[in-house]
């Protein structure tokens, strides 16, 4: 499968493993530590899409809550757990990594981006359309699915931002929506 299409509606896919710049926060998304994050991640991955002649990777995002006694949905925002994610080909040097890193200082918060690895496996996703405040209605159809199919989350949602989050028109908007699963 391509890492970066999905269906309109929820299928089964299997990813193996991917390596990128990765970033881990709390907070809500769009908050101070968030976009924090994600100008930190962008500012050492300018400067390794040139050393590297590479396109500037798709933004993703895995997420997560620590409450066990709620839905992550009604969860509080600024109490949601992520790891930011800039996706990078196998084959890249990892020493051009750090010395991106370095390219990028004194940018803040350069030296909490690092190089990672990290393994999806078999999924459940599908294209969300639409405002992020709309994911519900993607997630209930991706819940559905896996209760049909006797599959049951294992792991980290994962998100994957096909649209600029600047993108005017919210309807514009598409996100892959990536729920790693096992057999209940």
């Amino acid at each position: 499968m391509n890492w970066y299409s999905a269906a309109d509606t929820p299928e089964l896919a299997d990813f193996g493993p991917v390596t990128g710049l990765g970033v881990t926060g709390r907070g809500a998304p769009g908050g101070p530590a968030h976009m924090a994050a994600i100008t930190a991640l962008y500012a050492v991955a300018g400067p390794l899409t040139e050393l590297a002649a590479l396109p500037m990777p798709v933004l993703e995002g895995r997420w997560w809550v620590e409450d066990t006694t709620r839905h992550p949905l009604d969860v509080p925002r600024g109490e949601w757990h992520w790891h930011l994610f800039l996706r990078l080909p196998t084959t890249l040097d990892p020493a051009l990594a750090e010395q991106a890193r370095e390219a990028a200082r004194p940018a803040p918060s350069v030296d909490a981006v690092q190089l990672v690895t990290f393994t999806d496996g078999r999924c459940v996703q599908m294209t969300h359309h639409g405002s992020f405040a709309e994911e519900p209605k993607s997630l209930a159809l991706m819940d559905e699915f896996m209760r049909a199919h006797g599959l049951r989350p294992a792991g980290l949602h994962h998100e994957i931002y096909l649209s600029g989050v600047q993108e005017s028109d919210p309807a514009d908007l598409r996100t892959i929506l990536r729920q790693p699963v096992r057999h209940a």
